[in-house]
């Protein structure tokens, strides 16, 4: 009896770790102004800063 609810449980806290890990790998933060070349962006100690579609982002 309490084995059904505990498997359901534990499927859906690692459904939602799942989906919460994707989700913080996509966020994109745009650091600076517009940019033609990565050597236009801002340097920062332990950032990778490049130009994607004109704006410097931190991948």
């Amino acid at each position: 009896m309490v084995k059904t609810p505990k498997l359901v449980y534990v499927l859906i806290l690692i459904l939602f770790i799942f989906l919460d890990i994707i989700k913080s790998n996509r966020v994109v933060v745009t650091i600076g102004g517009n940019c033609i070349r990565d050597k236009d962006c801002l340097k920062f100690y332990g950032a990778n800063i490049r130009c994607r579609k004109g704006k410097c982002v931190a991948i």
